[in-house]
């Protein structure tokens, strides 16, 4: 080996050593299990009570961009014209989503999708500027990242990324975990950029000294047949089978990214490229209550059970069902709905409702 070989085959380790330290220094990397911190502003909040009725509420807020966009990854090709809603627009979105929150007044509210120190949302602290509006409803609430990075270097990005989901409660929240979900399977340097979806799961004290389970949550779009996707629903249904075997009862909602059963064939062709003919999501409905359940979803009256209208100009309304909330057996659901009628330009999700009966004290 010549000595200019030499020095160039060194240079060139040396410059990759360089680069690879750069991108482990702006990427993130969490734990599988993380205890995270809660937030009460109020000196005690209540203690939910066995038997009690509470009211809960599932949305993806889309970062509060609107609907006035087609972003660049609402086409399949990647080829959307926008890159980032203005601040004017986020502003809009704000305020109606805090009409609607202070409207429905949820006692467990569970959001996807805020943004916090993101360049594509202009920097903001989205969830503290949602808290300015509805402190007072919620004295409790945690948080948990599921795309997070000091700069990402795809071209509609070129910066920051912080994405989160938010649990907000009536109720004490007496303990929070992030529990890190299988993440979709690229090279070893693209892996560092993407997100990596998580369970956000608090526990809620129960004055008989029992505890409610919430989780909340956002899988993965990915190509249909994905194996993370798999994983991921695999993941959720064992640790919602560890709590059903210990008696605690528990509801998890959120984005799941899945079809109801018979949706699929109701998409247009060229809408169906990310989704699998056989839901993923078949794994939680076979054992679980859902809402909307697949006959609500898949049935006469299905188009008011829609919660998802893409950014896509050929679509003019909600086509297809996304998001979700199950819950144990021995929660009671007593209501549901998907609120439509003016939600429709707050985000391209439109909140999910319940509200369920807990169980009595044994």
């Amino acid at each position: 080996m010549t000595r200019l070989l030499r020095i160039t085959l060194l240079g060139l380790l040396i410059l990759a050593g360089l680069l690879a330290t750069l991108i482990y220094s702006l990427t993130w990397r969490p734990d599988d299990k993380e205890t995270l911190p809660i937030r009460c502003v109020a000196p005690r909040a209540p203690t939910l009570l066995p038997g009690q009725a509470i009211k809960v509420m599932t949305w993806n807020v889309q970062y509060l961009a609107g609907k006035n966009y087609v972003f660049w990854y609402d086409t399949p090709d990647g080829s959307g014209p926008d890159d980032r809603p203005t601040v004017e627009d986020m502003a809009f979105s704000l305020d109606e989503v805090a009409r609607i929150i202070r409207d429905e007044q949820p006692d467990i509210l569970l959001l996807q999708e805020l943004d916090e120190g993101a360049k594509p949302s202009h920097y903001q602290d989205q969830l503290a500027l949602l808290q300015e509006r509805v402190a007072d409803l919620y004295p409790c609430s945690t948080q948990a990242f599921d795309w997070k990075a000091d700069f990402v270097p795809d071209l509609h990005i070129f910066g920051s990324v912080g994405r989160k989901l938010v649990t907000m409660s009536r109720y004490q929240i007496e303990h929070a975990e992030r529990l890190q979900l299988p993440v979709a399977s690229s090279n070893p340097i693209s892996r560092q950029f993407q997100t990596k979806p998580a369970l956000l799961l608090t526990y809620l004290p129960l004055s008989d000294g029992g505890q409610l389970a919430v989780l909340n949550t956002r899988l993965d779009g990915a190509a249909p047949g994905s194996n993370a996707v798999l994983e991921q629903v695999q993941m959720t249904g064992k640790l919602l089978d560890k709590f059903e075997s210990r008696g605690t009862p528990w509801l998890i909602g959120g984005d799941f990214n899945l079809l109801a059963l018979g949706q699929f064939l109701r998409l247009d062709a060229g809408k169906r490229g990310q989704y699998s003919p056989d839901s993923e999501l078949h794994l939680l409905w076979d054992k679980y209550p859902m809402i909307p359940s697949n006959s609500e979803s898949s049935g006469v009256d299905r188009a008011q059970w829609l919660t998802y209208f893409p950014n896509d100009p050929t679509v003019d309304g909600p086509d297809r069902t996304l998001d979700y909330l199950f819950y144990s057996p021995r929660i009671k659901r007593v209501e549901a709905q998907v609120r439509q009628a003016d939600t429709l330009r707050a985000s391209n999700h439109l909140p999910v409702i319940a509200r369920f009966l807990l169980p009595a004290a044994q």
